[in-house]
């Protein structure tokens, strides 16, 4: 491929989208597309006379070459230097320093508390990259990281205060994601030994990303409240997340009780699924693992076979 001009020219005859069609195409919202090209140029699409952004099918390969990279752990920084080779190689020759050196900038503007610094992290890693991918590098391994710290050296006023600013980031996006699908609805919680709601809150940004209503509990429902939350909330789908092994007799007696009790699934994500995972085997918890973008992405098949979808 050749490279690219400052100026998308393609033939007259050429199929042109929409962003909200080239969203849909490739999972990539509009607020990264425009990201990527006004910081990085990596896409030029046509723009009409009213200045609306029209793209070709050679813009939607571009972007899927895009999201090939991300998805071998190539910051954006550095795609465009790759796009215009001739094949995308299974291990790539860059190196990953720059999710290394934001996960230390997010960690340490956490740690510091500096707020005006985690939200402009926050918002970046949000428009630069797919959710998935923004994840799975960048929030995952510093909760990862703090968690562990926390367990050898408590701070709760760093751990309130980062669990408060997700809250707030997190419900806003999910109020206005709920309004604009008609998607099944979640009903996600905590389970009772979590110290806080971070893995919930990432899945629910997970989930919402994959077009499902979210309703987040802010702490753990009583088990046997769970059939009449279902019932009240028109609940598709129960999912409890941790970041914690939770107590024996909960996992292995409370909580397979409470799922065989329930019309619709239940399952868990977080650490608590890897930890757990032997002792759910022969229940009806539907492990789900604890790669949030996994866990998500298993709930479509668990709806299909409850008859939701």
């Amino acid at each position: 491929m050749a490279p690219m001009s400052n100026k998308a020219t393609h033939p007259p005859d050429t199929p042109l989208y929409p962003i909200r069609e080239v969203s849909r195409i490739t999972g990539v919202n509009s607020v990264t597309l425009r990201a990527w090209e006004r910081r990085y140029g990596l896409i030029r699409p046509q723009r009409t006379p009213k200045g609306h952004r029209l793209y070709a099918q050679d813009d939607i390969q571009r972007i899927e070459r895009i999201l090939q990279w991300l998805n071998r752990g190539v910051p954006v920084s550095q795609v465009v230097d790759l796009l215009d080779q001739p094949t995308a190689p299974d291990t790539p020759t860059s190196n990953a320093s720059d999710w290394n050196s934001q996960r230390l900038q997010l960690q340490a503007a956490i740690q510091s508390l500096d707020m005006l610094k985690l939200e402009a992290l926050y918002h970046q890693s949000l428009a630069l990259y797919p959710l998935s991918i923004s994840i799975n590098e960048l929030w995952q391994p510093v909760i990862h990281s703090l968690e562990a710290q926390w367990k050898a050296q408590p701070d709760d006023l760093v751990r309130r205060t980062l669990e408060a600013f997700l809250r707030s980031q997190v419900g806003m996006r999910l109020y206005y994601a709920n309004q604009a699908t008609r998607g099944p609805l979640i009903l996600l919680s905590t389970m009772p030994d979590d110290p806080g709601p971070l893995w919930m809150l990432m899945a629910a940004l997970m989930a919402s990303e994959q077009g499902y209503r979210v309703q987040l509990l802010d702490a753990p429902l009583a088990l046997d409240e769970l059939p009449r939350a279902v019932s009240r909330l028109h609940v598709s789908l129960v999912l409890l997340a941790s970041g914690q092994a939770e107590d024996s007799t909960f996992i292995q007696q409370a909580l397979p009780q409470a799922a065989a009790g329930l019309k619709v699934p239940l399952g868990i994500c977080g650490e608590v699924a890897r930890l757990r995972a032997a002792d759910l085997q022969d229940s009806e918890v539907h492990v789900l693992g604890n790669d949030l973008t996994q866990a998500i992405s298993r709930l479509r098949p668990l709806l299909r076979e409850s008859g939701v979808l």
